[in-house]
């Protein structure tokens, strides 16, 4: 389910994908009941809206607390009839709200084939699977299928605006993310087929694979110890992908931050005026002020210095 509508939706989305007003992607209704109920579901403006989006969230982390106490043996042993009972009001809470959302769209396909439709019906298809086609339990346990109801929890996604601030910055690093990535597995392949050469079968390296599973355990400082270099030269391979292990965990790391520092301080106040949704996550505030030395502009409403030439700002 996409979040809902409000008046920073349009101006926002350039900046995130998934910020287009829900009455373009999905048609709002003109009139009638399902513009009302259109209000409640999907507009916070309103104190109806409000008070739906605080009770569903509630109803989310039940259910999924419910589905959580569900695994552990002995609180199913004696609670078991009651969970059930939960279990199936959760369902039918879920299955009301996905059928009135639907309703009051007036492109019901395209919302129930969005991320957060599929999301919706994930979240209570589990419980009806197990009851409309117990003959899964030959091909697969019924429990399995009831794990998936923990998919609630990314129906709370659409209303955290931190999230949506993570999301952008993950989408617009994702390339030197790649790239990264593809750096990282070019050196675990070089080590890992260096250590089976050095290693050797006897040793416990018995396959190039192997040795490459080895090299990623060590380098993501893991160190799972069912495999360990015996040679000297082995340690020493061992010792220099260690070090590496921690500029792997660092690296991915700055590059997101940088991404969300610069949407928040660059990208979101020049497209929505000086504000938006990373803006107003990380606390940044856009200023006018341009230093009398440089010229440079937009230092943010804390800064006492110029960004650039570190003069004093007036």
């Amino acid at each position: 389910m996409p979040k809902k509508s409000s008046p920073r939706s349009a101006v926002a989305g350039p900046v995130i994908a998934d910020e287009v007003p829900v009455e373009i992607r999905f048609g709002k209704p003109e009139h009638g009941w399902r513009l009302k109920l259109y209000a409640v579901i999907f507009e916070s403006e309103t104190r109806a809206g409000r008070w739906f989006d605080l009770a569903l969230i509630a109803v989310i982390l039940v259910s999924v607390g419910v589905v959580v106490l569900d695994s552990v043996q002995p609180i199913r042993a004696r609670w078991g009839a009651v969970f059930g009972v939960f279990e199936w009001f959760f369902t039918i809470v879920f299955t009301l709200e996905y059928i009135a959302r639907l309703a009051c769209v007036k492109r019901p396909i395209r919302y129930a084939m969005s991320f957060y439709g599929v999301v919706d019906l994930l979240a209570l298809l589990p419980t009806y699977l197990a009851i409309l086609m117990p003959e899964l339990s030959v091909l697969i346990d019924v429990r399995i299928l009831r794990l998936l109801r923990v998919f609630r929890i990314f129906k709370m996604s659409r209303y955290a605006a931190e999230y949506r601030t993570l999301v952008a910055a993950l989408a617009a690093s994702r390339r030197k993310i790649m790239v990264f990535v593809g750096f990282v597995l070019m050196v675990v392949l070089v080590l890992g087929t260096l250590m089976y050469v050095v290693e050797g079968p006897q040793h416990g390296f018995t396959s190039i694979p192997v040795a490459v599973y080895w090299a990623i355990s060590t380098m993501t400082t893991v160190g799972f110890g069912d495999l360990v270099p015996k040679t000297d030269i082995g340690r020493a391979i061992a010792s220099v992908m260690m070090l590496l292990g921690w500029g792997v965990l660092a690296v991915p790391t700055g590059i997101v931050s940088a991404e969300m520092v610069r949407y928040g301080r660059d990208a979101a106040p020049a497209l929505t005026g000086g504000h938006g949704l990373l803006a107003d996550a990380l606390h940044v505030a856009p200023d006018t002020r341009s230093c009398t030395d440089c010229g440079t502009g937009q230092h943010t409403a804390d800064a006492r210095f110029c960004r650039c030439c570190g003069r004093a700002l007036d």
